[in-house]
């Protein structure tokens, strides 16, 4: 029986863990987002088909016109079909189609532009475009090939085919009265009718769709989320490139130390007086009045750097004071290079008035 519990991911790379934002931040620039293109789809059939539904009087209005302009040119049947009435017919055929397909494609252009924009945001980035020799490799075809991704794909086919089939039908089956009325209607009302009709079927048509491009959505973002998942040991390396390598971090913080130490012992030889424990701490303090307000730190040290401070002290005669509390006090308050706080003023100033003394200095 196991007395504790190991953790297999660091072993088997088993990706679950939810992506870091700079996981997200670098799938992005590679032009891997999170997109549903059924939403396009279903939005931008159901508006181009409400701007035709707004245009219909726009659209019949051009086509009586051209109609009419035709009618009246064949009065003269031999210019029309001469080389100059045909490029006129071919110019004003290519008018009518440009103003009404215009507005149509413009609107399904802005409509498509703005799903983009919702789902995604503004990117731009020509990774997606670079190719990669990867995909030419026809093992990770046949992969793809049998993975579930086509029959996930063809499974949301059907179901789109089914659920719009199944609407259109309902639709026609209920208007299947009318569309016996209309043998007994006028030309321009079973063109209004039959217009009517398919405005009615595409708009059912693009309400199921949006409302199963919204589940293909929330199942897109599922998918999308899983396969920037991490395994604990990817998150261990990301953060070892965010935050440095700790084992380098801590060479650099020993080569700074080292450094900081190497100027400290450079600077003991300047001290007025070394104050220890006698064997535990040593603190270098100098005084000049004429530079500082109070007296400094330049060193300090405890156990074996407290003896090479002894040591350096010694070597330039520099006076040595035991004094515990003070030199227990200055070492657990005063950092390497800080001025004495006031309320050791009076003990240090008795430590350098005894120094002085014996230097003779007074």
């Amino acid at each position: 029986m196991f007395l504790f519990k190991i953790d297999l991911q660091f072993f088997n790379g088993e990706k679950t863990e939810k992506a870091t934002p700079r996981k997200k931040k670098q799938a992005r620039e590679e032009g891997q987002v999170l997109q549903s293109r059924e939403i396009n789809s279903a939005l931008i059939l159901l508006f181009t088909f409400c701007v035709l539904n707004l245009m219909g009087s726009y659209i019949y209005y051009n086509f009586v016109g051209f109609t009419k302009n035709i009618l009246l040119e064949i009065k003269r049947i031999d210019e029309l079909f001469s080389v100059g009435g045909i490029h006129k017919l071919f110019i004003q055929s290519i008018f009518l189609t440009a103003k009404i397909v215009i507005p149509i494609l413009a609107a399904a252009f802005i409509t498509g532009l703005i799903c983009s924009y919702m789902q995604v945001g503004f990117l731009f980035t020509t990774k997606p475009l670079t190719p990669k020799f990867s995909k030419l490799n026809p093992i990770n075809g046949l992969k793809k090939f049998f993975s579930m991704r086509p029959l996930i794909e063809l499974f949301k086919s059907l179901v789109k085919i089914c659920a719009v089939g199944y609407v259109i039908f309902g639709y026609i089956i209920k208007q299947s009265k009318n569309i016996l009325n209309v043998m007994d209607m006028e030309m321009l009302q079973i063109a209004g009718y039959v217009g009517k009709t398919i405005v009615n079927i595409a708009f059912r048509a693009a309400m199921v769709l949006l409302v199963l491009a919204v589940v293909d959505y929330f199942y897109q973002k599922w998918e999308f989320e899983k396969e920037l998942r991490m395994s604990k040991q990817e998150i261990k390396e990301e953060y070892k490139q965010m935050e440095g390598d700790p084992k380098i971090k801590a060479k650099i913080k020993e080569k700074q130390r080292q450094m900081s130490m190497g100027r400290m012992m450079q600077d003991i030889p300047n001290a007025d007086v070394i104050i220890t424990n006698p064997t535990h701490y040593a603190i270098a303090i100098r005084y000049d009045s004429n530079i500082e307000d109070a007296p400094i730190v330049l060193a300090k040290g405890k156990d074996l750097i407290a003896q090479k401070i002894k040591k350096i002290a010694s070597e330039n005669d520099i006076v040595i004071v035991e004094n515990k509390p003070l030199a227990r006090a200055i070492y657990s308050t005063v950092d390497i290079g800080d001025y004495i706080p006031p309320d050791l003023y009076q003990a240090v100033a008795e430590v350098l008035a005894y120094v002085y003394r014996i230097k003779n200095i007074y």
